[in-house]
């Protein structure tokens, strides 16, 4: 497997968390738009700028569902592939960064001992070179 194919997962994985972010935004701004009840006559245009968010948000929620299902499908495969690493650290650093999303830093400071970022990011192309 190479760092391409193992990222695959972990980006999907960020593109999944920014949508989720968009959508709290597209709630919030459809929250903020919606009209006071006042028993006053309504300004015009309120609703039409309402019922743009809650087709915006329908639509992204269409997507969110889709990249949960893409994800579910490449982490599966991910796992797959990890659990066939022997060497327990190098599984380890592989389940943090790949699957858990972790940065380099963060897999250094979860491995501990005198790890570094570039050390357990050797670990991975060290072990992705010997497999190749």
């Amino acid at each position: 497997m190479t760092v391409r194919e193992l990222s695959i997962y972990y980006k999907l994985h960020g593109k999944l968390e920014r949508n989720r972010q968009m959508l709290s935004s597209l709630y919030t701004a459809a929250g903020l738009g919606a009209q006071e009840i006042t028993g006053m006559p309504h300004a015009p245009g309120v609703s039409d700028q309402v019922s743009g968010l809650v087709i915006e948000i329908e639509d992204l929620k269409e997507r969110i569902s889709h990249l949960e299902s893409e994800c579910a499908q490449e982490k599966r495969i991910l796992e797959r592939y990890i659990d066939t690493i022997e060497d327990d650290q190098t599984r380890m650093v592989f389940r943090l960064r790949f699957v858990h999303c972790m940065t380099w830093p963060q897999v250094a400071e979860a491995i501990g001992g005198r790890n570094t970022a570039n050390s357990v990011k050797l670990i991975c192309y060290r072990y992705l070179d010997k497999e190749s």
